[in-house]
């Protein structure tokens, strides 16, 4: 699918050189607009041992100025997702006024992060100069937690979307690409500027269930008392208190959204980080969660299944669309967890569907994940079962 300034398409043979070499020209011929800016890539692992040539192919004949993605078992061109890929996916994007940067990171790097300075000097990128970044990262030999948690500081309120590459397994082996070359760790990021910004959604798939609460006791990932009361006790309240069919639902998908901007006068879905209940204990009243929630924090229990992440979903894009609706928007890519598509919704096609509904024709790109990473408030968060839809979108 396309509009005037992007266009995406899926190639699904295997390594044909000029097969591929005529396909990226006609891609090109059938944008409209008179320049790339841009150009995304996200292949299967079968390309693994021609990535560097297929890189070189398509920068050549489709025109590409900057290239860059990675590699995944499943992608997504327009409005369909092609869940177990045996091909390629390239996007082309034609961004008027966009100021664009990639640079590539690594875990030296990261573990050299001091304050920050640190990655405006490393980069040579500096916030007031960059309205947000698209990255991609190789997930076995880098810590994403510890990089966003730097970035977050060097680049702050600036939203990141992006996405964990995934490659073969049981072999931890994934590929990150940047215009001619082909790596096995790290990541890259694009910092998209000028008369360009970065406008999206988070889905993380859930619901808010009851009501919401404040915790008064917390040790490190533990919460032992909400509202000055056993934890245990309040969330088994919550469930107790939905209808049947909803308790039935439910169970084994309880989650717990940890409020991030406090200063709100009251929450919506979109405004909670969502994150794993490991455990409670009825005994102690004590509940485990894969987080570090803090004393005062507002939360609220979340319930995951495919009716609660479909409803999210649409409930977000139809919140974007509603506030992007003066806004030209020229592009997309979609980072999906692998625990979506198929897998959640019984069918394929369904997160890439809706964001064609929504603001279709639009080329959109994108593929399923190790985790995904954007933006809850003015913070960037590592997630997962989510879909992380990000949008070029004019400044």
């Amino acid at each position: 699918m396309s509009n005037e300034n992007s266009i995406a398409a899926y190639w699904s043979d295997g390594m044909d050189e000029d097969g591929l070499a005529d396909w990226a020209r006609r891609l090109r011929a059938r944008l409209k607009a008179t320049e790339v800016s841009l150009g995304l890539v996200f292949m299967s692992p079968k390309f693994f041992p021609h990535a560097q040539q297929v890189l070189e192919i398509l920068r050549v004949h489709a025109q590409i100025p900057l290239l860059a993605g990675c590699s995944s078992g499943g992608v997504i061109a327009g409005a369909e997702e092609i869940e177990s890929a045996g091909g390629l996916v390239l996007s082309l994007y034609s961004l008027p006024g966009a100021k664009l940067k990639a640079v590539r990171f690594t875990q030296e790097q990261i573990e050299l992060a001091g304050d920050e300075n640190f990655w405006p000097v490393e980069t040579g990128v500096m916030p007031k100069n960059v309205n947000g970044w698209l990255t991609f990262i190789d997930p076995f030999h880098m810590d994403a937690e510890a990089w966003l948690r730097s970035w977050n500081e060097s680049y702050a309120s600036l939203p990141v979307y992006g996405g964990l590459a995934s490659g073969t397994f049981p072999e931890p082996f994934a590929q990150v690409y940047l215009d001619g070359e082909v790596f096995e760790d790290g990541g890259v990021a694009i910092a998209v500027g000028g008369e360009v910004a970065l406008a999206g959604v988070v889905a993380q798939g859930c619901t808010p269930i009851g009501e919401t609460w404040t915790l008064t006791r917390v040790e490190q990932n533990l919460i032992r008392h909400i509202g000055n009361r056993p934890a245990y006790t309040v969330l088994a309240e919550t469930v107790s208190q939905l209808p049947a069919a909803e308790q039935q639902q439910a169970r084994g998908n309880l989650f717990i959204g940890l409020v991030v901007n406090e200063y709100l006068e009251d929450f919506h879905r979109g405004d909670f980080l969502v994150r794993n209940l490991i455990g409670g204990d009825p005994s102690s009243g004590v509940l485990a969660v894969g987080a570090l929630p803090r004393a005062g924090q507002t939360i609220q229990f979340q319930r995951r299944d495919a009716a609660s992440a479909s409803q999210d979903m649409n409930d977000l894009l139809a919140n974007a669309q509603k506030n992007l609706a003066d806004t030209t928007v020229y592009g997309g890519c979609l980072f999906c967890c692998y625990g979506r598509g198929k897998n959640l919704f019984g069918r394929t096609s369904h997160d890439a569907g809706l964001v064609q509904e929504h603001f279709g024709p639009l080329g959109l790109a994108g593929f399923f994940c190790n985790g995904e990473v954007g933006p809850i408030g003015e913070k960037n968060f590592l997630h997962s079962h989510t879909a992380a839809l990000a949008l070029f979108v004019k400044k």
